[in-house]
């Protein structure tokens, strides 16, 4: 906890019960000294007026250090859930020897009936008293609407989502749209009042005349543009694919992939750093950390949080790529562009995250561009999974990029791989590994997933 100043102190006042919640301390900086006190007492011969010996006592005090921290408890002790059952007649009786499992039990111990028993997921949020200033009702004009709200996402819906009039396709849709929603129009022209976002308009229409499909890693690393513009340019100029060999892509208006064969190349590929023990190392191991992960997750009883920093539209009229605190750093050119790893991938290199989406013509590497071109000129037919390319062309491009992603984790920690026999073993490995087992695990990945490592799946939830 000291080592992390934006954590507080937690104390448990039974720290055997698992069910015990804490109350939490505050972190101060302070500046004081540490003494060590010590009492010390003598008798004395003499004695007093009621005939008894009076010690003589004297201090003795040491200063042992300064100190540069102080944790302050200073919240009030929040409410304790306690395993306990209450009886018809009243009496509470304890039910931890029956929900804590202390040492492997039998069958018989899961199959017991019990009383119901289910701990709050979370306790207050707050442990100080404040004064909460509710709102008053808000005044509409006259013939305002609420905005209509979906039930699945009733629960937990703070405010409607903003629309940004993305048009969104899905493989066995049969037409593509051919121009953007008039509200898309009417958006993209109210903010971009400046040269600056003419000229990205610009840029961003030579990359979608020059290339059919992107994805919006693949534009960050190439146009230097604000997120929050990026949000209403896209839907300006493309639609979005949803399913598909083109899926979480944007494609230009007008034009359809499904229609023609050499647009395989821009298909997308779901690759995903395979990591375990039967491939030589645990993921612990893996020079590419997770993203995300449980153990980094922080209780909503921290001091110190992110403040995220709100986009209003005045900013976005002032032109967001020439304004900011780092603009004494990087010019504007290329203040808000990407890296070319997050959407590249090239030999002897390891991804930026271990989930990547890559498109097709963005893998940099010969051998893997055989595999791609294996059916160039018999096409015949666009199917949903594999698009215009020969059936299995993404396992066998995982394959050959796992083998690669292997090689370079050899190179970098050779410790891993010392129980390793040779490389014919490794191939036998490999290629037992890619069989049946992994298919199965790779039937998803068409389908977009919730709460990906990577953006590209995910944007869906800024457009909607």
């Amino acid at each position: 906890i000291y080592a992390d100043p934006a954590k507080r102190l937690e104390l448990y006042f039974r720290p055997e019960d698992p069910y015990c919640h804490p109350v939490c301390a505050n972190r101060f900086p302070t500046s004081t000294m540490l003494l060590r006190v010590t009492r010390r007492s003598r008798r004395k011969k003499q004695l007093d007026t009621e005939g008894q010996t009076q010690p003589e006592v004297h201090f003795e005090m040491d200063i042992l250090g300064i100190v540069t921290t102080v944790y302050k408890f200073q919240g009030m002790s929040d409410f304790q859930y306690l395993a306990m059952h209450s009886g018809p007649d009243g009496k509470q009786t304890s039910m931890y020897d029956k929900v804590l499992m202390l040492k492997p039990e039998k069958e018989e111990f899961f199959n017991r009936e019990l009383p119901l028993y289910i701990p709050p997921p979370i306790f207050s949020r707050l442990d100080t008293p404040i004064d909460y200033f509710y709102r008053p009702d808000i005044q509409h004009r006259e013939g305002y609407n609420n905005p209509q709200v979906s039930g699945e996402n009733l629960i937990g819906l703070s405010r409607a989502r903003r629309p940004h009039n993305a048009i969104f396709v899905n493989f066995d849709d049969e037409e593509i749209p051919a121009k953007p929603l008039d509200a898309a129009v009417q958006t993209w022209n109210k903010v971009c009042t400046n040269p600056v976002d003419k000229k990205v308009e610009e840029e961003l229409r030579k990359l979608f005349e020059v290339r059919p499909v992107w994805s919006r890693n693949a534009v960050k690393a190439n146009i230097s543009v604000h997120p929050d513009k990026l949000k209403l340019l896209l839907p300006y100029l493309a639609y979005y694919m949803l399913t598909g060999p083109w899926r979480s892509l944007w494609v230009r208006f007008g034009y359809d992939p499904r229609k023609h064969p050499e647009a395989k190349i821009y298909q997308v590929l779901d690759f995903r750093i395979r990591c375990g023990m039967k491939y030589g190392y645990a993921p612990n191991d893996m020079p590419v950390k997770a993203k995300r992960s449980t153990y980094n997750y922080s209780l909503p009883i921290t001091v110190k949080k992110q403040v995220s920093h709100t986009v209003s539209v005045h900013d976005l009229k002032q032109g967001l790529s020439t304004a900011g605190a780092s603009g004494a750093k990087k010019p504007p050119s290329s203040r808000y562009k990407l890296k070319e790893s997050i959407y590249i991938f090239r030999e002897g290199a390891l991804p930026p995250y271990r989930q990547m989406f890559y498109q097709l013509c963005d893998l940099n590497v010969e051998s893997l561009q055989k595999i791609i071109h294996r059916n160039d000129g018999s096409e015949s037919e666009c199917t949903e999974r594999d698009g215009w390319c020969l059936p299995k062309t993404s396992d066998d491009l995982r394959d050959r990029m796992s083998v690669m992603i292997k090689q370079i984790i050899r190179s970098t920690r050779p410790a891993l791989f010392s129980n390793t026999t040779s490389s014919e073993d490794c191939k036998e490995q490999l290629a037992y590994e890619s069989g049946e087992d992994e298919d199965d695990e790779e039937e998803e990945d068409f389908k977009p997933s919730d709460g990906s490592e990577n953006e590209m799946e995910t944007e869906i939830l800024d457009y909607v």
